[in-house]
């Protein structure tokens, strides 16, 4: 990519190696590291590090202070709040090198991260989810889930448009903002229009 098609603040670091779509921003302070790939229309808030082999999806927005390791992935459109965390080992030790043994996380399109909120490797989060603030993520989140303190429980679903959803006695809910509707069939949530 040409240098010209992406904004990087002078106090950040792009490394040489490092794929950065057009229309991205990178802010103070922020280490983009070589081998890693990040889409357009990004934002890249300050005192961010992303690590080699992590892909962001084109609209990503990534928040002060967070740090994203190798073994995360996020789809488009996904908002990780400031000083969220992702972890890539289960059992880290300082004297023992876990290199090659990172755990994947998969961040599915249009999920939202609150701040502060940790997401223990291994566990994906399916998309349009909504991780509360400060939550703990020990385990998979499905797709429109609304999840919780610590361990994070599930609460309930929001839609696209990060309403929490109220659904009928046949199964229906629609979305205040978008009017989308959605069904709910035993323990998934689809839109259906």
């Amino acid at each position: 990519m040409e240098a010209n098609e992406y904004f990087v603040h002078p106090t950040a670091v792009v490394d040489a190696g490092a794929n950065i779509g057009s229309g991205t921003k990178i802010w103070h302070f922020s280490h983009i590291m070589s081998g890693c790939w990040i889409g357009e229309r990004c934002n890249i808030g300050q005192n961010v590090v992303v690590s080699p082999g992590v892909v962001l999806g084109m609209n990503v927005k990534v928040q002060n202070n967070v740090s994203i390791y190798e073994g995360v992935t996020c789809d488009d459109d996904v908002f990780l709040g400031p000083s969220m965390v992702f972890t890539n080992v289960t059992n880290p030790r300082s004297a023992i090198n876990r290199r090659g043994q990172y755990a994947k996380t998969h961040v599915g399109k249009g999920a939202s991260i609150g701040a502060n909120a940790t997401i223990v490797c291994g566990h994906d989060i399916g998309a349009y989810a909504f991780i509360g603030a400060g939550a703990v993520v020990t385990k998979a989140v499905a797709p429109y889930s609304l999840v919780v303190g610590n361990p994070a429980r599930q609460l309930g679903w929001v839609s696209e448009y990060g309403h929490r959803l109220q659904f009928d006695e046949q199964g229906r809910a629609l979305c205040p903002e978008s009017q989308q509707e959605y069904e709910l069939t035993d323990t998934q949530v689809k839109r259906i229009k």
